[in-house]
């Protein structure tokens, strides 16, 4: 028989965390215990598989989704394919506009050399039949004299004289420019601004030059004559 204070001090044990505890345990083998998770694992595992194939029939990726699949996939790389072939297509139109452009601007500079050429052919010859001798010249002749007013009102004249006799000595001596116009309703005349210009040539001699002009002069002849010392050897008279 317990008597109180005893009996107090078991229960105030049993309530503590000193209270001594009991566990039960099963009395199952463990080769049974695998083979209950295995077949727990296997009903998860199924399961598991048909909520898959449930999804795919839900979201409708079943065999004939993948045949479309392949069909988009084919047709994205034809469509890859189609725009490689119009890119490289576009590259060759450009590099072809690019190569005739570059033909265009080359002839256009030959077109423009060959027209100075032509020019310079034509100075050339008209030169040249101004250097036939005419019958019965004797000394120096003035074959060539022109002049044409330039921008900024920059006169530009040309001097051709000739000494059309043969094995003849070379000439030197002084070719004098008048120019002569109106200037503000006056008569108005300039020569060069250095004065006669010294010339030297045996068979022909070609000279030119520029004169600046005022703004409001209007040049009406050019005169040339060619001095030796103080003699004239040859003058000759052009109106612009």
């Amino acid at each position: 028989m317990l008597y109180p204070p005893m009996r107090f001090r078991l229960l105030r044990r049993r309530l503590t965390i000193s209270a001594p505890r009991m566990a039960v345990r099963s009395a199952l083998p463990w080769p049974f215990r695998w083979v209950a998770a295995a077949v727990v694992l296997g009903f998860c595992g199924a399961i598991a598989l048909w909520a898959f194939e449930l999804g795919k029939d839900l979201a409708g990726l079943d065999g004939g989704a993948s045949e479309e699949l392949v069909k988009l996939r084919e047709e994205l790389a034809r469509a890859r394919a189609d725009r490689d072939a119009a890119q490289s297509v576009a590259n060759t139109a450009h590099t072809l506009l690019t190569t005739e452009k570059a033909a265009q601007e080359q002839l256009l500079l030959q077109k423009k050399q060959l027209e100075a050429d032509v020019l310079a052919l034509r100075d050339d010859l008209g030169f040249f039949e101004k250097l036939i001798p005419s019958g019965g010249v004797e000394g120096i002749a003035i074959r060539g004299l022109q002049a044409e007013m330039q921008e900024g009102h920059r006169l530009q004249w040309r001097v051709l004289l000739i000494q059309p006799q043969r094995n003849v000595p070379e000439f030197r001596g002084n070719l004098e420019l008048t120019f002569t116009g109106v200037l503000a309703g006056k008569p108005w005349s300039t020569t060069l601004p250095a004065g006669p210009l010294a010339i030297k040539f045996t068979q022909f001699g070609r000279f030119q030059g520029v004169v600046d002009v005022p703004a409001q002069a209007v040049v009406r002849s050019l005169s040339a004559k060619v001095l030796e010392g103080g003699a004239v050897k040859a003058a000759q008279s052009a109106r612009l």
